[in-house]
């Protein structure tokens, strides 16, 4: 009995990982699971990844699990096998400190501000609705509508002189965009690399009557079609052939070889029926997108986009466990007041009726799959043991744990972010926000406002320093998005090294699937690797100057929490008859082994096994070192119920 007390103490030193005031990790291996890829939508079980279920895990393991390309789901932990999936994963992190924010990114921050500032009137004049953001990071786009909403729900607020203008102009390039992404899914272009981002200009009026159609002046252009097609030129030797299985089309095109004319045709037919409403024909010209107006006028105090921004105050439930607030507000003139506040992750009805709304009105999910206990299994269960402020060891105000970061607007919540706070990071998990305020880009507003809140809290947790933004998916272009918060690092799938993205994008471009920390090596099979590396600076300038065209970040812990009917659980020949030197080496000895509750070193049981029993858990076991490292391997408990 004594021994088996001393067995039990020394298994749970262990599982804490040297931390005792920060608990134990326990975790079931699930082992291999393939399931559909939301990414690819192959149709087919090609994505292929390890899982583990966690019932409980310290934020330093799970900070080390991050460190070797794990992410979670809910208490479902997973990491894709990389030289098999379809779609490789990359964990893609952020040095907050060194963050340069792009254009774009000043822009929507801006677009905040002015609108808490007060700038925006209430007056019965422009609705105020905005981008859809959509599903997997698809696209930003501002649909042109002439549908009435009833005034007793809506905001409607005022843009005067340019600031109309401006909206109105931003509303046509939104549209441009959305075009684009239109063409790269059904295959008329290339969605093997991030294409520019459109800019309608003004048209001076000393050049309308010159540049006129028939009875129209020109009132707004965009060369878009040009900077596509420079930018399919410029990587033509690297672009594959759109594969039709891909993109639901029966037409294999090399859209390389589109002329500037062909590409303004083919998205002005996506185009057509999109401004008419403003009085305005579409053109395509010699390339140049064209718009055109008989009466040499556009009317800017028409509606724009599909939602409405809903003004019902109400008073937010302020709870016990709100750790931080964040209020912006002008002193005069002001009428919306806004909060950031953070709470640690529990169920808040609230909070599951804006995700509710969100899945249903931007990802066209249905009743029966936003259910509660699918949210509470998703984006509130988590295994990660809180640790509180006045534990052992340097930690911000809040604490380390799983939490939920609201953002409200006069008392409505507006959005929420779902994050882990870990001893190195901030890692983001998954955003909702309201439809009906998709015009201030909550997704990219978000992911601001959780860099900037890594580097206040620097001061209390110096190690706190990046951003983890989930997996970087180079082969699915919705996901490329993500490249745009620089300058941002890619882990290496095999020796768990980070390397610059910058450095590596010729390597993926090139192939789905890199040892990203040997690209040296990859580098000496082509000699036209160096100028591609020479030249990468400015071609990501021009590839991110306007942000990507996703505003949220992508549902990949959605995709990876898989019910059992939709996944199978493989203990296949594969993985438990082959097993690498490096594996066959491991000592199991130490591995922990949680059995009936007791808490056991693996060797001090496995006589009790007979062989066969023995030859199947120590390859299982094998396996999970490989996945898992040998350090954490040591440190977590090895639950065999």
């Amino acid at each position: 009995m004594a021994d088996a007390k001393k067995l039990r103490s020394e298994g749970s030193t262990s599982g804490s990982g040297g931390n005792s005031g920060r608990g134990e990790s326990v975790v079931v291996d699930v082992g291999r699971r393939k399931s559909t890829c939301g990414y690819c939508n192959s149709g087919a079980r090609t994505s292929i990844s390890h899982g583990l279920w966690a019932h409980s895990l310290t934020v330093d393991d799970y900070q080390a699990l991050l460190d070797r390309g794990w992410r979670r789901s809910g208490c479902f932990l997973y990491k894709p096998e990389m030289e098999k999936t379809c779609c490789p994963s990359y964990t893609i992190r952020l040095k907050a400190s060194d963050f340069i924010p792009s254009k774009e990114q000043i822009r929507v921050s801006k677009r905040m501000q002015r609108f808490l500032d007060g700038k925006l009137e209430v007056k019965n004049s422009v609705e105020l609705v905005g981008e859809t953001e959509a599903s997997e990071g698809s696209c930003c786009s501002l649909h042109i509508s002439t549908k009435s909403f009833d005034a007793t729900d809506s905001m409607k607020v005022d843009f005067k002189g340019k600031e109309k203008a401006h909206l109105f102009i931003d509303s046509l390039s939104s549209e441009i965009d959305h075009a684009v992404q239109l063409c790269m899914e059904n295959g008329e272009l290339s969605s093997d690399f991030q294409l520019p981002k459109a800019s309608v200009k003004r048209v001076a009026p000393a050049k309308r009557k010159l540049q006129a159609v028939m009875l129209e002046d020109l009132i707004f252009s965009c060369n878009i079609a040009f900077q596509i097609a420079a930018t399919l030129r410029r990587t033509r030797k690297d672009v594959e052939v759109v594969k039709s299985s891909e993109h639901g089309s029966g037409v294999k095109r090399d859209s390389s070889e589109l002329s500037p004319k062909t590409i303004a045709e083919i998205l002005v037919s996506h185009l057509k029926q999109q401004a008419e409403p403003f009085g305005l024909s579409i053109r395509a010209c010699n390339g140049h997108i064209n718009f055109y107006s008989a009466t040499g006028q556009v009317c800017f105090n028409q509606e724009i986009g599909r939602g409405t921004m809903s003004k019902k105050p109400s008073t937010a439930d302020e709870g016990n466990n709100r750790h931080s607030k964040k209020c912006c507000g002008a002193p005069q003139g002001q009428r919306l007041r806004f909060e950031i506040r953070l709470k640690r992750s529990s169920f808040d009805y609230e909070e599951y009726s804006l995700y509710k709304k969100y899945q249903l009105r931007v990802h066209n999910d249905t009743l029966d799959h936003v259910t509660e206990s699918s949210y509470k299994r998703f984006l509130v269960d988590t295994p990660l043991v809180h640790v509180s402020l006045n534990s052992n060891g340097a930690a911000p105000p809040c604490g380390f744990g799983s939490f939920h970061q609201q953002y409200v607007l006069d008392g409505k919540l507006i959005a929420v972010g779902v994050i882990d706070i870990l001893p190195n990071c901030l890692s983001s998990k998954y955003l909702f926000w309201d439809p009906d305020l998709a015009f201030l880009s909550l997704g990219k507003y978000s992911a601001l406002e959780e860099i900037r809140w890594i580097n206040e809290n620097q001061m209390h947790c110096p190690s706190l320093q990046y951003y983890y933004l989930g997996y970087y998916i180079h082969s699915c272009s919705k996901m490329r998005y993500k490249a745009a918060y620089r300058p941002s690092e890619l882990l290496c799938p095999l020796l768990y090294q980070w390397v610059p993205y910058d450095v590596v994008k010729p390597l993926l471009d090139r192939r789905k699937y890199v040892p990203l920390s040997d690209f040296s090596a990859l580098q000496n099979e082509d000699s036209s690797l160096p100028d591609v590396f020479d030249n990468i600076t400015e071609e990501q300038q021009k590839d991110f100057v306007q942000d990507a065209s996703s505003d949220a970040f992508a549902n990949e812990d959605e995709m990876a929490e898989l019910d059992s009917e939709d996944s199978d659980d493989e203990a296949d020949s594969e993985a438990i008859g082959a097993t690498s030197a490096e594996l066959e080496n491991a000592d199991l000895s130490d591995l922990v082994i949680g059995l009936r509750g007791a808490r056991l070193r693996y060797e001090n049981i496995r006589h009790a096994f007979d062989s066969t029993q023995r030859k199947l858990l120590e390859a299982q076991l094998q396996r999970y070192v490989r996945v898992v490292g040998t350090e954490l391997s040591k440190q977590m408990v090895y639950s065999l119920g």
